[in-house]
C-alpha cells in the first residue's frame, strides 16, 4: 500500500486521516451529549446541585473541547493533505444524482469538520466559564473579544453545525454501506485498511454544483445560527428586575458594578448591568462623615458567562425570592482615603461590610474606585458547597463609577 492516492484507490495516509478523524469524532460527539445533558440537569434541578455532580459535568465538557480542537486540527491536516491528492473517482459517477449527492456529503463533511470545532472554540474563548480546554493554550483567541453577544452566536453556530456534521455523517455511512451491501462494489474496500484490489473507475467530470449546494447549506445554517444567537442574546438583555429611578444628589454617567468568582480553580468575571445608586457627598476638609449611599441592584441582571443561569438558582442567589441586592452605607473620609461602611444585604441576609474606594474628585465630576473580597457562605450562597473544591469562598466584588454633582 502507498503512502498516495491513485485513480483508483487511497493511500495509507488519506486513509490514516479518515479513521483518525472518524474516531475523534465519534469520541467527541458523545462527550458533549453527555456533558450537556448533565448541565441541564444540574440548571434545572430543583434541590442544590452537587460539587461532584459539577465538577463531573466540568470534565466531560473540559474534554469534549479538547477533542474538539483535536478534529480542528486533524481537519486541517487532511484538508491540507487531500489538496496536493489525486482523488479516487466515484464507481457510481454514471447515476449522476447519487454522485451529486456523494459530493455534496463529501463538501459538507469537510466543511462541518472545521466549523463545527472552530465555533465551539470561539463560544469558549469569547465568554466567562468553568470548564477549560486541557491544554496550556487556547483558553483565549486573538481578536475575539469577551462578549455575550458573541458567545450567543457562536453557541448557536456551533449547535447548527454540530447538526449539519451528523447529518452528513448519517448519509455518509449510509452511502458506504449501500455500495458494500446492495451494490457490492469497492466504495468502502478502498478506505479500509491493507490494500484493495480496486476497479479501475469509469470516465467522470466533476461540476462545481456539488460545492454550490454544500455552500447554500453552510449560508442556510450561519443565517439560522446568528439569528438565533441574536435573538437569544437580546431575550437576555429584557431579562431583570426593573428598579425605579432613584432621587440623587450626584449623577452616575458611567459605571461598571463586577464580580469575580473562583470556579474549579479558574476566575469567572461578570458584571451587573442594572443597578442605581442615590449619592450625598461633600468633601469634608477633616476626616469625618462625608456623605451617603444607597445601592439596589437587579441580581437577574448578572451576566456570569456560563454560569450565569445557575448563579439565578435556588441554591445560589435565588432570585425568585429575592431578585434584588441593596447597599445602604454612610461614606467617610478617613485618614488614607474614604470607605463607604454599612450593611450589604443579599438574599435575605445582611452583613455590615467596610468598601474602601479611592476618589479623584475634579470640580463637579468625581470618579470612583474601589474593590471588596466577601464571604459568599456569609450570604448562605451556594450552602450546599461547604468546601472549596467546586467554588471558592471568596467572591470579589469592584465597583468603578464617574458621576456628576446634580445642579
Amino acid at each position: 500500500m502507498t503512502l498516495n492516492n491513485t485513480p483508483s484507490s487511497y493511500g495509507s495516509v488519506t486513509k490514516a486521516f479518515h479513521w483518525l478523524t472518524a474516531l475523534l469524532i465519534l469520541t467527541a460527539l458523545p462527550l458533549g451529549w453527555i456533558a450537556d445533558t448533565l448541565a441541564h440537569a444540574i440548571y434545572s434541578a430543583t434541590e442544590a446541585p452537587s460539587e461532584d455532580a459539577i465538577a463531573r459535568a466540568a470534565r466531560l465538557f473540559s474534554f469534549h473541547k479538547t477533542v474538539g480542537i483535536s478534529v480542528f486540527f486533524v481537519a486541517l491536516a487532511r484538508i491540507a493533505w487531500a489538496i496536493g491528492q489525486t482523488k479516487p473517482g466515484l464507481l457510481n459517477a454514471d447515476n449522476k444524482p447519487e454522485a451529486l449527492a456523494a459530493e455534496t456529503v463529501h463538501w459538507l463533511l469537510y466543511g462541518s469538520l472545521v466549523m463545527v470545532p472552530l465555533t465551539g472554540w470561539v463560544h469558549h474563548a469569547s465568554t466567562e466559564g468553568f470548564a477549560p480546554i486541557l491544554w496550556p493554550f487556547g483558553q483565549n483567541l486573538p481578536f475575539v473579544p469577551k462578549s455575550l453577544s458573541l458567545a450567543e452566536v457562536t453557541g448557536a453556530l456551533h449547535g447548527l453545525f454540530m447538526w449539519t456534521l451528523v447529518g452528513a455523517l448519517g448519509l455518509h455511512v449510509a452511502g458506504a454501506l449501500k455500495h458494500h451491501v446492495i451494490d457490492k462494489d469497492s466504495t468502502l474496500r478502498r478506505m479500509l485498511p491493507g490494500r484493495a484490489n480496486a476497479p479501475q473507475p469509469p470516465a467522470q467530470h466533476h461540476s462545481a454544483l456539488p460545492l454550490i449546494a454544500a455552500l447554500a447549506v453552510w449560508i442556510a445554517v450561519l443565517a439560522a445560527g446568528w439569528t438565533t444567537g441574536k435573538f437569544t442574546h437580546d431575550a437576555d438583555d429584557d431579562v431583570g428586575a426593573q428598579l425605579a429611578q432613584v432621587q440623587s444628589d450626584w449623577q452616575v454617567q458611567d459605571g461598571n458594578l463586577g464580580i469575580t468568582i473562583t470556579q474549579l480553580g479558574s476566575p469567572v468575571t461578570g458584571a451587573f448591568k442594572d443597578w442605581t445608586a442615590a449619592i450625598t457627598f461633600d468633601d469634608p476638609a477633616e476626616p469625618g462623615l462625608a456623605g451617603s449611599v444607597d445601592v439596589t441592584i437587579a441580581i437577574t441582571s448578572l451576566g456570569l458567562g456560563t454560569v450565569s443561569d445557575q448563579a439565578m438558582g435556588a441554591d445560589f442567589f435565588d432570585t425568585a425570592q429575592f431578585p434584588t441586592a441593596r447597599f445602604t452605607a454612610e461614606l467617610f473620609k478617613t485618614e488614607t482615603g474614604y470607605e463607604a461602611r454599612g450593611p450589604l444585604t443579599i438574599r435575605d441576609k445582611s452583613v455590615d461590610i467596610v468598601l474602601p474606594f479611592g476618589l479623584d474628585l475634579q470640580g463637579d465630576t468625581a470618579t470612583i474606585q474601589g474593590d471588596i473580597v466577601l464571604n459568599r457562605l456569609d450570604f448562605d450562597i451556594g450552602a450546599s458547597m461547604p468546601q472549596e473544591d467546586s467554588l471558592a469562598f471568596a467572591v470579589t466584588v469592584g465597583v468603578q463609577l464617574t458621576a456628576t454633582r446634580g445642579q
